[in-house]
């Protein structure tokens, strides 16, 4: 038998010690919340992706009657970017929560469908995608979208 360790870095960060570029891109995941449709969980989620060229791609989640048609903010901005701007590497996402009234105080974290769009989003663009998921007590930064799936699914 072998066994081994899996690693990821992570950072986390009060409001202060973010870049200006990554407040800024955090508040526009923050502003996306408000346009997300969420009448069944009332769990709003906003996301924002910083392309190589500086342009911000936006999204939010978009519930449906008919579950799973839906689709979550974070794979509503990475497809909007990947239709739109097919050649520019994602630089940076960002992802905010809202509910009951509130961002959450801990960073809310990708289910698993987006983190394989993110890993496979960042292998698109053959650079690291740094990930910034928001919380009102501190801010996790990920250095690439790969250290939220160490165990990517990848086609042969």
């Amino acid at each position: 038998m072998k066994e081994f360790e899996i690693k990821a870095q992570v950072r986390a960060c009060q409001w202060d010690e973010l870049s200006p570029e990554q407040q800024r891109l955090i508040a526009v995941a923050k502003e996306q919340t408000e346009r997300s449709y969420c009448p069944y969980s009332h769990f709003h989620v906003g996301a924002a992706a910083e392309l190589g060229n500086g342009t911000v791609v936006r999204g939010c989640n978009q519930e449906n009657a008919a579950f799973p048609s839906g689709l979550c903010a974070e794979r509503t901005a990475l497809f909007a970017a990947g239709a739109e701007y097919p050649d520019e590497p994602v630089k940076r996402l960002a992802i905010a929560c809202f509910h009951e009234g509130a961002f959450l105080p801990n960073a809310g974290s990708p289910c698993g469908a987006c983190r394989q769009v993110m890993v496979e989003t960042e292998k698109r663009g053959k650079e690291p995608m740094e990930v910034l998921l928001y919380g009102t007590n501190e801010t996790l930064i990920f250095r690439s979208a790969a250290d939220l799936l160490p165990l990517v699914f990848d086609s042969i």
